[in-house]
């Protein structure tokens, strides 16, 4: 009997079926608001945390991944194309209101992987690596076969031409008197007429234009709390003399705005010490010391990570063919890459 009553309360225990897991959430689209608002933290990290050159701007987001790392607490890494633009990182312009170079002016493309983490819905940058390269020389002849291309900053035309640029201004302005921080840009026309196209950026000394003229020894660099930063254009004529057309603006004092490097005096002939390459590359590898996530702040995982999402785009994309579909039915875009803002190179 007892048996008996031992099977039936058996019988009548419930049978706890599997709670199936809840299906991971969808991949993270290069396209998502959440991934454009990363990008835009990452874009101005890296302009913020550059001392040469031009600021950049996003073209493109090829990849994103996100990895969960607790209650409201997510690690992305994300690849990032971006465009050099007009600005110089000293211009305070907001990077919104700054010009994309055209394809025809010999485009530099920014290539960046950035690691950031979201906690509690704010977004912090933890590290970032960029490297940046100017479009080759075929593809801009092969749109404008007459378009001058970028040339080493350490072209004895380009140096003469800025060291003319900068006597040029020098010699006609009644404010103070410029040095040469560094050459930004250089581009030389060949054809019909022979012209070199110059960009530097300057910075105000503690002589008038007049003062420098008569001991330029003695001009030196406003202090910190004083700098004046600015930028010149110039378009230097060889033949048949030398004649430099320059255009030269200062920002005013930027608290906070500071140049890694002394100024370069480009008159009587001396000319700058510049390296030989032909565009500003970004080479900046940067880790965020105030991060919250000091602990894996370190960037050689970035790179890792930034493999990992290209393998699982891959992938994702071999399983989505597999699907079967019925017959009209477009398949969604994939998460990655992204839309291109301006234009691909």
């Amino acid at each position: 009997m007892k048996v008996l009553v031992a099977l039936i309360l058996l019988v009548q225990l419930p049978i706890h079926q599997a709670v199936p897991a809840a299906p991971p959430p969808p991949p993270l689209g290069c396209d998502d608001p959440e991934a454009e608002a990363a990008a835009a933290l990452a874009v101005n990290y890296i302009n913020d945390h550059s001392h040469h050159g031009y600021k950049f701007a996003l073209n493109r987001i090829e990849n994103v991944r996100v990895l969960p790392q607790g209650p409201n607490n997510q690690i992305l890494f994300l690849e990032l194309d971006l465009l050099e633009t007009k600005c110089h990182i000293l211009n305070p312009k907001p990077l919104e209101n700054c010009t994309v170079r055209s394809f025809e002016e010999h485009a530099v493309e920014g290539d960046c992987d950035v690691k950031l983490q979201n906690l509690d819905g704010k977004l912090s940058v933890l590290a970032s690596k960029c490297h940046s390269h100017a479009d080759s020389a075929e593809d801009v002849i092969r749109v404008c076969p007459d378009c001058p291309l970028l040339e080493a900053l350490n072209n004895t035309e380009v140096l003469t031409g800025v060291a003319a640029a900068l006597n040029e201004h020098n010699g006609k302005t009644a404010g103070a008197y410029l040095k040469l921080l560094e050459i930004g840009r250089a581009r030389i026309q060949y054809h019909p007429v022979h012209l070199v196209f110059v960009e530097f950026a300057v910075a105000a000394t503690n002589c008038s234009a007049e003062e420098g003229k008569n001991n330029v020894d003695a001009c030196q660099l406003l202090p910190e709390d004083e700098s004046n930063f600015g930028f010149c254009t110039a378009t230097i004529a060889t033949q048949p003399t030398l004649d430099a057309q320059v255009d030269c603006q200062l920002y005013g004092h930027q608290p906070g705005v500071t140049y890694s490097q002394p100024g370069q005096d480009t008159s009587a002939g001396l000319l700058p010490n510049v390296q030989g390459f032909t565009n500003h590359n970004l080479r900046l590898s940067h880790n965020n010391p105030v991060a919250s996530e000091s602990s894996s702040s370190e960037f050689p995982s970035l790179a890792i990570a930034a493999k990992s999402v290209a393998k699982r785009a891959a992938v994702d994309a071999a399983q989505h063919d597999k699907v079967v579909r019925p017959v009209g039915f477009a398949p969604p875009p994939p998460p990655c890459p992204g839309r291109i803002h301006y234009f691909k190179i």
